[in-house]
């Protein structure tokens, strides 16, 4: 604390920023990691995503993917037809996970 002449001031604690921490913010989700997985195999629609990540629910896909697109990591893109069509594709800064992602899964093949 810093000691003013009337009274106590607190101080502001420093804040580190760490990488990892960041990269966490953008892919720690609990379903993030299976989202980010199927769309390295290319584009997929929201109901191909239910299908191939069959626990997740529709409003826990629907706040992933949306997290996912205000993070930069994939695009939403919205086809004018009845009913709308939506498809999400991985970003450049969406696939540049692969590597990482990788070296996680050698890693618990290793190690669990």
């Amino acid at each position: 604390m810093i000691m003013n002449a009337n009274n106590y001031i607190p101080k502001e604690p420093v804040t580190i920023e760490c990488n990892i921490e960041k990269t966490l913010d953008v892919i720690g989700g609990k379903w993030a990691f299976l989202v980010i997985r199927e769309l390295f195999c290319g584009t997929r629609r929201f109901g191909e995503l239910q299908r191939l990540i069959p626990a997740v629910s529709p409003r826990a896909l629907t706040t992933t993917l949306r997290h996912l697109e205000e993070k930069g990591v994939l695009e939403r893109h919205v086809f004018p037809t009845v009913p709308v069509t939506v498809e999400y594709t991985l970003t450049p800064k969406g696939e540049d996970l692969h590597h990482i992602l990788k070296q996680m899964k050698l890693w618990a093949a290793k190690w669990t």
